[in-house]
């Protein structure tokens, strides 16, 4: 007796659902299709629910590809609107409207866009990078400290051990090394840099290939792949839901062995008052007991700042390292120029390679900037705009625009290191544009690599380092060349959201007799 009933209600509960997702795609699509135009402001169309970005989720295009797409589009305007998904943005094309939000008006833009908050996910979300307001602001005072030139004087022989044994292994095993990978084998060095200096682990991912910490960090970094690519786009447009349904944005068995790592590491430190120059030891110092209760760093604020210190630099410091190498190996004469610089100074060091040693290669400093001005570690850096902010008018025929809370803001780094207004000949690479009498002619704010203002990237003096210091040992022991499997130009890969070709990086090992 009672069917009739259930099914018009089940009836009308369907019929509301199907009018709420309507209503729901009807209200996005109009909005993707109308923000900007309303706001009098130059912009890039969008597609329904994909918003502007549909070229490169559907992978006709790579990420920095994407990037300089809308960055030419309107080519003499400061600003370009686009819907990041469902997500209003604006690029921001002149150098000094980049400095006025990220420096002059930082409290306006002091966070960036975050996905996965800290109740949804506390490793993910407690980092020094996803962290927002003022528990960013604590946790960044609380971490500088650990980041100085004297903090990366102390952990110098930890990566500089990391680093010469990387490049014995290659030396004694020519059969490995004469056509060589260096994708692969440089996110092996940059695992074991920070298996020793973050977690206080010793490693060798070479001759130990399946080695649970690396594979673990594959697994974090690996951004291809049709299901992470959903998993991805479900998080941007609905995080929580998406956490609900079960879903992880890391693996939970990977998530589990970095927690159960620090944790287990921290707890025999203290136990056994163990102290080591490395990143968990000044993590661990960072605790004050005497600070409020809300600002103490915990468990869960060390697992989460080591976490993203090793998510970090897996692989944007491996992949600068494969650029510099692919350049040196396409460029010999700027090679040989700089094997002379590292043999002299080696010379004039008794044979060793020290932390002053490093910081006196002039054109090692020169060579290393010119690799990450065409090769920058991300495409973009984004902020959200937390405080109503005018923006001026973008060019001639538009209109001042006024940002709101939630809108995001991009800075076209990629582009703007390719721009020729800028950088003469953008594709050719040239460090003499960083030599002493050519860097001050270098507009500011154009060369931004790590970022700016107050949220540049905290380890970019430590990505440097173990950089610099791998090349320096890779230049004493080998000479780079091109292999026939060596492809040039770069082609950017369009399945991940990265830096990276999909072919490798294979350049050839030649060795020196020394």
């Amino acid at each position: 007796m009672e069917l009739p009933s259930f099914s018009i209600s089940f009836s009308l509960l369907m019929v509301t659902l199907i009018t709420v997702v309507l209503t729901k795609l009807i209200s996005t699509v109009y909005t993707q299709y109308t923000y900007w135009r309303k706001r009098g402001a130059p912009y890039v169309w969008s597609m329904p629910l994909l918003g502007t970005g549909w070229r490169l989720f559907l992978r006709r295009i790579s990420f920095p590809g994407y990037a300089k797409f809308i960055y030419d589009y309107h080519p003499n305007v400061k600003y370009v609107g686009i819907m990041d998904l469902a997500t209003s943005t604006v690029m921001i094309r002149d150098p000094e409207l980049i400095r006025d939000i990220a420096v002059k008006n930082f409290e306006h833009f002091r966070d960036h866009q975050s996905f996965i908050n800290e109740k949804i996910d506390p490793i993910f979300g407690k980092n020094v990078f996803s962290l927002k307001g003022e528990r960013w602001r604590e946790m960044r005072t609380t971490l500088s400290p650990s980041f100085t030139a004297s903090k990366m004087r102390c952990m110098f022989e930890l990566v500089s051990k990391c680093s010469k044994v990387f490049v014995d292994y290659l030396y004694d095993h020519p059969e490995f090394s004469s056509t060589l990978e260096a994708k692969d084998a440089f996110t092996r060095y940059t695992n074991d840099v920070i298996a020793t200096v973050a977690f206080g682990i010793s490693v060798n991912s070479l001759e130990d290939r399946d080695n649970e910490f690396y594979k673990k960090g594959a697994d974090v970094t690996q951004f291809g792949g049709l299901f992470r690519l959903f998993k991805f786009i479900l998080f941007r447009m609905n995080p929580r839901l998406t956490r609900m349904a079960g879903f992880s944005f890391f693996s939970r068995d990977t998530v589990s062995f970095f927690r159960r790592m620090v944790s287990d590491t921290v707890k025999t430190r203290d136990e056994r008052n163990i102290i080591r120059p490395d990143m968990i030891h000044l993590l661990m110092q960072a605790r004050d007991k005497d600070k409020p209760a809300t600002q103490q760093m915990t468990i869960e604020d060390i697992i989460a700042q080591a976490f993203i210190f090793f998510l970090a630099g897996f692989d944007t410091s491996s992949t600068l390292m494969c650029y510099l190498v692919f350049e040196l190996a396409i460029n010999p004469e700027i090679q040989d120029r700089l094997r002379e610089e590292v043999d002299r100074c080696v010379a004039e060091g008794n044979g060793k390679i020290c932390y002053d040693t490093l910081l006196k290669m002039e054109y090692m400093e020169m060579v290393t900037s010119e690799a990450l001005r065409k090769y920058p570690p991300v495409p973009v850096m984004d902020r959200l705009c937390v405080q109503k902010f005018e923006l001026p008018s973008a060019g001639p025929g538009y209109k001042p625009v006024t940002l709101t809370p939630t809108d995001i803001v991009w800075f076209p780094i990629y582009a703007l290191h390719h721009d020729a207004n800028y950088f003469p000949e953008p594709k050719r690479f040239d460090p003499e544009r960083f030599s002493e009498a050519n860097k001050d002619k270098i507009l500011s704010y154009t060369f931004i690599p790590f970022g700016l203002g107050p949220r540049k990237c905290i380890g970019n003096r430590f990505a440097l380092m173990e950089t610099k210091i791998l090349i320096a040992h890779l230049l004493q022991r080998f000479r780079l060349r091109s292999t026939e499997k060596t492809k040039v130009p770069v082609e950017f890969s369009k399945v991940n959201f990265s830096m990276n070709p999909d072919e490798g990086f294979w350049i050839g090992l030649e060795k020196r007799n020394v």
